[in-house]
């Protein structure tokens, strides 16, 4: 036999990775584990423990604790008991603690990753080399954030007590994403692992008191379905994280609405994987490989939808086909191989059914012939081929080793393909022009865009969602705003009860109910009888830029401080609403503008009302009863307002990302969309203005509902707007009643966030009504803000919510 043939026919020899140390460590506890709060083992109150398998093998590795109700409050207690001292503690002190658990995790690596292996089943190579160096590497960052809050955050405090869940495809690593930034801005935790996957959490526990951390700072409890209930439930806990399923993310929303907890949610994913024409085809496949079969496909950012263009898609597909014959499936513990186990027996046959049904759809099946374990739960290599982009398996998170594959023509049609879904958390690009690169990272909608790679992460760059994959950031200084809020606002407690349906539900009807207005009913006279009436002017919606009568031909009286009829306006309803959402989709161009053009917009802005300073002052005295100093006040904080945010339009745009990636990484503030924007009461027109500027700076497009009671304000700043530049659709204002028309916003599925400042009910059935597409919202839960308070209603937080961060990774290289 010849050297050459040797090479051809040789194959792997086995290279297992000791299991004696993990055993070793399971043994040492007797394969039971209880719950860790306060700093020790406590045994569940009911005595109840859950079955812990090794998927790769079937074999039972231990008993953990099956936390309930009451176990939950025992740790939420001991969280709140230590909160207050931890953050107390200076940053410098609390970076101390985080910098020690990064060392001691280190230290600790190798038996972290093969106790990941051992629960999860994915292979050693990649708990070893990339998960557990990336959970030292989040406390190492997280620590310098500890040391810095002082400075670089000073306007902020720590949430609270927070509680976090997390899912089994990533168990240390999405601990470390959530523990390390809470820590850092001085919270505590209460963490449920998944009840698949929780033993390298406990392995974290036993890290957390070798590191000396106070008491209570972080508590561990297993447990399944109840245990993550009464976490989301607990009246005590000030913010809840969650990573898991969208399914599971919009039951969260809802069970949170109203609370006033702080929630951040990263949810599902169906990501695309580009390849162009000009794109290094063998690189592409090796980054295909990593991007679906890394973890066996069970990664929430998979690229499990491959776009090939059209004319390299036959030769392409037959070099993906030629690789996975190559993969390896076996032993997790084997350090040659591809792919381990998928995490349960469940969770095969939720793969095996997608599958299934893909083929029964007309998609054409490929699975390499491969050797495969006889034991143990183990998937093959999917591609499904011959699909359209309405297929089940095309739109639906499938959660395995499976690939489905089209073909497009243009970067057009490309950038719409990988658009069409619900989700969008991540995507790759492959093509050796950076003109495509760059313009199509920027138009797909997705929360992590990776350029000639893929799945790669840093602690430096914010991990998150648009659209149903979720919001929030996980990472970066984008990710410490989850765990912070400004230091002049205290928690809000809104004491309400929401009025429930027959069928158990909230009563959205009841809570938006509205009846048109009619004449006013006679009372024996007439003030008005025998004068000549004046003419009459009813404000009419603005829609598109055009000034439109409602659709249901209603109107409603405005009324002065005494009564007194001042003018009427138009009486929106969910057409009315329906429409003004199609023309501020209508008007997405705005965001493709310079931002120094959107700046200049908002400063014409400005000096359009400055020219009409009396008038608008005028009617703030005929509506608000205010005095001519006070409606002249208001007047001139809205044109200072308008500055502001002038101002900010080109200086908010992003930062560079300082990761361990050798290129460049870019934290760009991407639009929103489009937002409905329910005003307050409260200084009418700041309120309008202090809301819609920063929505508008930031290229997104808005549907205004004015003040109820005071919309004429509204009514006359859209002459201001069409003498201003702006184009037709960016601003659309629909009058009428508050919560009536927010209800339609809340619930449309097109529209990207929703900002609430009404009534605490309102506010929670705005959040309510936000699962639907899973919108992000910002709400008052009835609590008043002083319009005229810089710090509070203008600014960097008004900015961040009308942004989402978009990380760009372009790696470089000669």
């Amino acid at each position: 036999m010849t050297i050459a043939e040797i090479f051809k026919t040789m194959d792997y020899g086995p290279a297992p990775e000791s299991a004696d140390a993990a055993k070793a460590w399971l043994a040492d506890h007797h394969e039971q584990f209880d719950l860790f709060i306060g700093g020790k083992w406590q045994a569940p109150e009911a005595g109840a423990y859950l079955d812990v398998h090794n998927p790769a093998t079937g074999e039972m590795l231990a008993q953990v604790a099956d936390a309930a109700e009451a176990d939950i409050d025992k740790a939420v207690k001991a969280a709140r008991k230590a909160q207050k001292d931890w953050a107390a503690l200076s940053g410098h002190q609390r970076a101390r603690y985080l910098y020690a658990l990064a060392r001691n995790i280190q230290k600790h690596a190798r038996l972290l990753s093969v106790v990941e292996s051992m629960d999860n089943g994915k292979p050693i190579r990649e708990s070893r080399d990339l998960d557990i160096p990336l959970v030292a590497r989040h406390f190492y960052y997280h620590a310098g954030w500890a040391q810095l809050m002082g400075t670089e955050l000073r306007d902020y405090q720590p949430v609270g007590v927070i509680g976090q869940v997390i899912p089994w495809n990533f168990p240390l690593l999405m601990l470390a994403w959530k523990i390390a930034p809470a820590l850092a801005m001085g919270n505590t935790v209460v963490l449920k692992p998944a009840p698949y996957t929780p033993l390298s959490a406990l392995v974290f526990a036993e890290i957390v008191a070798e590191s000396g951390l106070p008491a209570g700072v972080v508590n561990i409890v297993t447990g399944g379905d109840e245990a993550g209930v009464s976490i989301v439930a607990h009246p005590d806990i000030d913010k809840i994280a969650f990573t898991g399923s969208t399914q599971v993310g919009r039951i969260i929303r809802q069970a949170t609405a109203g609370t006033g907890k702080k929630l951040s949610l990263e949810l599902g994913g169906k990501s695309p994987f580009v390849v162009f024409e000009d794109a290094d085809q063998d690189g592409a496949i090796e980054g295909l490989v990593d991007a679906i079969w890394f973890n066996q496909g069970q990664v929430c950012c998979a690229g499990s939808r491959l776009l090939v263009q059209e004319n390299i898609a036959d030769a392409f597909i037959q070099k993906l086909k030629a690789r996975m014959a190559k993969l390896r499936t076996g032993d997790p513990l084997d350090k040659t191989v591809d792919l381990g186990a998928v995490v349960d027996p469940v969770q095969y046959e939720t793969i095996d059914r997608w599958v299934k049904l893909g083929v029964q759809e007309g998609a054409t099946l490929f699975q390499p012939d491969i050797p495969m374990p006889e034991k143990g739960c183990y998937y093959p290599p999917t591609l499904l081929t011959d699909v359209s982009p309405a297929s089940t398996v095309v739109q639906e998170e499938i959660f395995g080793p499976v690939l489905t594959a089209l073909t497009f023509r243009t970067p057009q049609e490309a950038i719409a393909l990988a658009n069409n879904t619900r989700y969008g958390l991540a995507a790759s690009i492959w093509t050796e022009n950076i003109n495509v690169a760059l313009e199509v990272a920027h138009r797909i909608k997705a929360g992590s865009v990776w350029v000639n790679s893929t799945n790669l992460f840093d602690a430096a760059s914010g991990f998150g969602g648009y659209r149903e994959s979720g919001y929030g950031r996980e990472g970066g200084k984008e990710g410490l705003y989850e765990y912070v809020r400004p230091i002049w606002q205290t928690r809000p407690t809104p004491n309400i009860t929401l009025p429930m349906n027959a069928n158990g539900k909230p009563d959205v009807k009841s809570w938006a109910a509205h009846t048109p207005t009619r004449p006013t009913p006679l009372n024996g006279k007439s003030t008005t009888n025998g004068t000549l009436p004046t003419l009459d002017r009813t404000a009419k919606m603005y829609i598109g830029g055009k000034q439109k009568r409602p659709d249901g031909a209603y109107t409603r009286p405005v009324l002065g401080p005494k009564g007194v009829e001042v003018g009427q306006v138009g009486d929106g309803n969910r057409k009315d609403i329906r429409d003004a959402v199609e023309a501020a989709h209508g008007a997405r161009g705005w965001a493709d503008r310079t931002a120094f053009n959107r700046a200049q917009v908002l400063y014409y802005i400005a000096e359009n009302l400055s020219a009409r300073s009396d008038e608008f002052a005028n009617r703030l005295v005929a509506l608000l009863g205010a005095t001519q100093k006070e409606a002249q006040r208001e007047v001139d904080a809205s044109i200072d307002r308008l500055f502001t945010y002038a101002a900010w339009a080109d200086k908010y745009g992003g930062t560079v990302q300082e990761t361990t990636l050798q290129g460049l990484v870019v934290g760009f503030h991407d639009t929103l969309g489009v937002i409905g924007i329910a005003c307050p009461d409260e200084a009418p027109l700041l309120s309008f203005i202090s809301l819609i500027a920063p929505a508008i700076a930031r290229g997104n497009t808005v549907v205004a509902i004015p003040s109820e009671k005071y919309p004429l304000l509204a009514t006359d700043f859209y002459q201001v707007l069409d003498t201003s530049d702006v184009p037709g659709g960016v601003v659309n204002i629909v009058t009428g009643t508050r919560d009536h028309l927010t209800q339609t916003l809340a619930e449309h599925e097109d529209v990207d966030a929703m900002w609430y400042f009404g009534s605490a009910a309102g506010s929670a059935f705005v959040e309510y009504l936000s699962a639907s597409n899973m919108k992000r919202t910002w709400v008052n839960y009835g609590e008043p803000l002083d319009w005229y308070d810089s710090e509070k209603a203008a600014g960097e937080r008004f900015l961040h919510e009308s942004i989402q961060v978009k990380n760009i990774w372009v790696p470089s290289g000669v």
